[in-house]
């Protein structure tokens, strides 16, 4: 069974290519039947935001997901980041770069 959040993951992996992608629903935090995918919150990183002001991000993730806000989803809440800002903001998430190992 295809789930409306594996829907979300896939087309904002998809369009965005994310290094870092979370797609969380919280309708189980609202007053809606127990199994229900209406409100979401995403947190996307990717390169694709560069240069683009916050409203310029929601609009184009709000673009991608627009056939599934206008039939499914009441509620998402976006946190759209360039890697960069996401560095900057979490800088012991990013795992340090390899310093060869064993092929020394």
């Amino acid at each position: 069974m295809t789930t409306l959040q594996s829907i979300l993951e896939y087309k904002l992996t998809q369009a965005l290519t994310p290094t870092h992608l979370e797609v969380i629903n919280e309708s189980h935090n609202h007053n809606v039947p127990k199994g229900s995918e209406s409100h979401f919150k995403v947190i996307v990183v990717s390169p694709v935001f560069e240069g683009k002001n916050l409203v310029a991000r929601h609009r184009q993730v709000y673009g991608l997901l627009a056939q599934e806000m206008s039939e499914a989803i009441h509620a998402l809440a976006l946190h759209t980041k360039t890697p960069a800002e996401w560095q900057k903001e979490h800088p012991d998430f990013v795992s340090p770069p390899c310093l060869g190992g064993s092929k020394k």
